[in-house]
């Protein structure tokens, strides 16, 4: 449909890039939360509206205990409400990221290495996108894991101003394919080919499908996508980038934005825990008036 993300309506594109522009920052205030399980009006207004600006928001909050209630709660307060079960979360259906052993110590997620670029579920089918998540710290590690994170449509943007092609190649139907999970022989997952860019129902909003890795990944061999994807990568490593490093009671609620993880150590006795909430809905509306928040650090790029 027409729209912002559709490379023949060039008039809804110039709009819609010169209001992501105008608000569009290299630093994020850091939203001061009371209590994240029940959010005062002020501050779910404050998260909605830095999310419909960047498709994301951080947070800080006195809260800090096990408790994986606060991701849930939190989440389904900002529209939050179908679940991805994937099969390495917990019975609950979210996921306590943090190094183990058995099989989630065969993923990266579950370990202290770096964990390149990427949005949430791109090995998913398209019934199953991945179009929001909360992750919340309860305990960083001893040194090290910051986490990167980019706006996808700010990576749209660029892409589209260096482009036009890039986006198109990256829209492809068959752009990118993430091969069959085997598990004793068997098919756990068929394999999944999809594109990089796609849209919502109205094509008002824009999904990334992304993932760095550079194995167990079949790219579509063609000299527009090599060139989308290298385009992609100097992005990827550009100015736009944020980075912070989570504290206890801190955490991200978003758009299923890219993002990225550096290696980390944890200490004796002490173990790096996020607690991780993935869902198949999108941030709700921010409201129309403006709302005031409590006074808030700031997020250096």
């Amino acid at each position: 449909m027409p729209g912002p993300f559709d490379l023949e309506d060039v008039k809804a594109y110039r709009g819609w890039r010169e209001k992501k522009l105008s608000c569009t920052a290299t630093r994020l205030d850091v939203i001061e939360l009371i209590d994240p399980r029940n959010l005062k009006a002020f501050e779910r207004e404050a998260l909605l509206a830095s999310c419909a600006r960047a498709n994301m928001a951080i947070y800080r909050s006195p809260v800090t205990r096990e408790d994986k209630s606060i991701p849930r709660l939190l989440g389904r307060q900002l529209g939050f409400v179908r679940l991805d079960g994937n099969y390495l979360a917990d019975d609950d259906g979210i996921s306590s990221i943090t190094p183990g052993a058995g099989t989630r110590g065969e993923f990266i997620p579950y370990t202290d290495r770096p964990i390149g670029w990427h949005t949430d579920g791109y090995y998913n089918p398209r019934a199953r996108r991945i179009l929001g998540f909360v992750l919340h710290c309860v305990r960083p590690a001893a040194e090290g894991g910051e986490t990167a994170l980019l706006d996808h449509e700010l990576a749209y943007l660029r892409l589209r101003d260096q482009d036009p092609g890039h986006v198109r190649a990256l829209s492809a139907p068959d752009a990118m394919t993430i091969p069959p999970r085997l598990e004793s022989g068997e098919v756990a997952r068929e394999a999944e080919t999809g594109p990089v860019f796609s849209t919502g129902p109205g094509g008002d909003w824009l999904h990334m499908r992304y993932t760095a890795r550079g194995t167990n990944i079949s790219w579509k061999d063609d000299a527009a996508t090599h060139a989308a994807r290298a385009a992609l990568e100097r992005v990827l490593g550009g100015e736009d980038v944020l980075r912070l490093r989570l504290e206890p009671g801190m955490g991200i609620v978003c758009n299923n934005v890219l993002h990225a993880r550096t290696g980390f150590h944890d200490a004796p006795q002490h173990r790096r825990l996020l607690y991780r909430a993935r869902y198949y809905d999108r941030i709700a509306a921010a409201p129309h008036h403006s709302a005031s928040s409590t006074p808030a650090s700031i997020l250096l790029g």
